[in-house]
This record gives structure tokens, C-alpha cells and sequence, in this order.
């Protein structure tokens, strides 16, 4: 759990194991030596790396005051969110009321016609930026959401069209296009297309942002085995190093340009909870290619 052999922890000062004060730890015997299970956090200093979250539960052992100590980082990996969960929806709920004031301030000056060009280009970058914000919120939001999805039969092709719609300004801005390469009798699939979309035109967006002005992104979609259905988007702009691909599709882990941590993520957790998967395949020449693969 300290990540150190026996040897350098046995018969030393519990302070100097956990790296904390000696305050702190007389604290935590005071709490243990109460016997009634009482839970601690504690931010470990070991050695020269990060601080290690642990999770302590003080007990009374056979007279001895005990520690049960969790690693939260192994404790999470790969757990459902439930604390970012109740984190999205609190922090979108409180910044979506000022952020809609904003914009609705932004867009009352957008009408008035002496605005001169200058003033008109900065209410243009104020409402991209007011559209970033939101559609970052609701990915966060997404992405801490456990609910039951409401599957329902969606044409593939349907669906990225209207992911397209989504960021349609922002395409237009940098003159990009989205081309669709579809297979003869691609079956429909299985998703909740409200929670999809979204994150599926932030990947489109991100893959777009990548490319020079006027380029075009390929999205191919056809039929996959066991009746699936396959969607591959490639970015030719980026190339994942080998070491960083486990962290592609971790919450702001990612090393791909344009801050594509979140919304890969998201985008994993709604086709997971969907019953289909996303991954990524880099190789030069190509880009990275991701493929999403959907239930029928």
C-alpha cells in the first residue's frame, strides 16, 4: 500500500511512514483508541512522488489502536463516479444560471447594428466561448451520470449529422467540413441519442480544431461483427506516443492537442453504458484513428 518494503517502515515513528505531522497522528490515535470506526483522508508524502490519497478506518484491535488504509487511487480506478457525479450536477446547476445571463447579455448586444467591426468580432469570440463553456459543463455533467439510458433504434448516419448541427458554428468558422463514407445496408443501433450527440460533436469538434482551415474529416460508418455497427473518425493531425495511450480516455490524462481528455472520456462512459465501446489506434502517415463500435 506505502509502496515501500517492510524493512524501512517497521519500528519507525508512524509520522515519518504516513509523511505527515506528529500532530496529525496523535490525532488519529486519539480517534482509533474511541472505537467507534471513525473514517479519516489523509494525503501521504511519500518519498519524492505526489501525495498518496489514503483512506483510514480507526479501530480498536485486540487493544491496539489500528488503521484499516485504503488506497483510493486503486480504490477508484475504474469505479463508477459517484462522487463527481454529485459534483457535475451541483457545479452545472450553479454556473449554468450565470452563464445563461451572460449569454443572454452577449446576444442583446450582438443586435444592436452600430456595433463597429471590432466590437462585433469580440461579441462573436464571446459567444464561442460562452458555447465552449457550455458544452464543457454538460460533459462533466455526463460524465459523472449513472443513470439508466434510454435506448431507442437511431440511423448512424442520423447521428452524426446531428452532432454536426451542434457545432455547426464553430465548423463554419474554420471552413471544415464533415464527410460521411457509409456502407449499403448499415443496420440502425441501440443508443440514447440525447447523450450521445453531445459528446459525439465535442470529438468531431476536437477532431476539426486539429486540422487547417478548409480541411475535411472523414467519418466512415459500417456494418461490424456480431451485428454491430462501426463508426471509425480519424485525426490526421496527432500522434499518440505508445506510453500515453492507456491515459487517452482518462479525465484530463489525455496528450492530444485541444484539451480532448474529458470529452473522450465521456464519450467511453456513454458508449459503455450503451453497450458498445470506443477505442483509439495512432500510426504515421495516418493520425489517430478512433473507432466506435455500437450495439444493434
Amino acid at each position: 500500500m506505502l509502496h515501500r518494503p517492510p524493512s524501512e517502515l517497521m519500528e519507525r515513528p508512524l509520522h515519518v511512514v504516513l509523511g505527515t505531522t506528529p500532530e496529525k497522528v496523535r490525532e488519529l490515535d486519539a480517534l482509533a483508541r474511541e472505537d467507534r470506526r471513525a473514517v479519516e483522508f489523509l494525503y501521504a508524502s511519500l518519498g519524492g512522488g505526489d501525495p498518496l490519497p489514503l483512506r483510514l478506518t480507526l479501530v480498536m484491535e485486540e487493544g491496539e489502536a489500528t488503521a484499516v488504509i485504503v488506497d483510493l487511487r486503486t480504490l477508484l480506478e475504474g469505479a463508477p463516479p459517484v462522487q463527481l457525479s454529485g459534483l457535475a450536477s451541483q457545479l452545472s446547476h450553479e454556473l449554468r444560471n450565470p452563464l445563461s445571463s451572460v449569454k443572454m447579455a452577449v446576444q442583446t448586444l450582438a443586435r444592436n447594428t452600430g456595433l463597429s467591426e471590432r466590437d462585433q468580432r469580440r461579441l462573436t469570440i464571446a459567444n464561442r466561448e460562452i458555447r465552449t463553456l457550455e458544452r464543457m459543463l454538460w460533459q462533466l455533467s455526463e460524465y459523472g451520470r449513472g443513470t439508466t439510458p434510454n435506448l431507442e433504434q437511431h440511423a448512424p448516419r442520423t447521428l452524426v449529422q446531428e452532432a454536426m448541427a451542434m457545432v455547426t458554428p464553430e465548423l463554419t468558422e474554420r471552413r471544415v467540413e464533415i464527410q460521411i463514407d457509409e456502407a449499403p445496408d448499415v443496420p440502425r443501433v441501440r443508443v440514447d441519442a440525447g447523450r450521445l450527440r453531445p459528446v459525439l460533436a465535442q470529438v468531431l469538434l476536437n477532431v476539426a480544431m486539429g486540422m487547417t482551415e478548409g480541411g475535411t474529416v472523414k467519418v466512415s460508418i459500417r456494418p461490424g461483427a456480431e451485428g454491430r455497427v462501426v463508426m471509425e473518425l480519424v485525426e490526421p493531425a496527432s500522434l499518440l506516443p505508445e506510453e500515453k495511450r492507456d491515459s487517452l480516455f482518462k479525465p484530463y490524462e489525455c496528450h492530444l492537442a485541444r484539451g480532448a481528455g474529458l470529452s473522450l472520456a465521456a464519450l467511453r462512459r456513454v458508449l459503455q453504458h450503451q453497450g458498445g465501446e470506443v477505442s483509439a489506434e495512432t500510426a504515421p502517415g495516418t493520425g489517430t484513428v478512433f473507432t466506435l463500435t455500437f450495439a444493434a
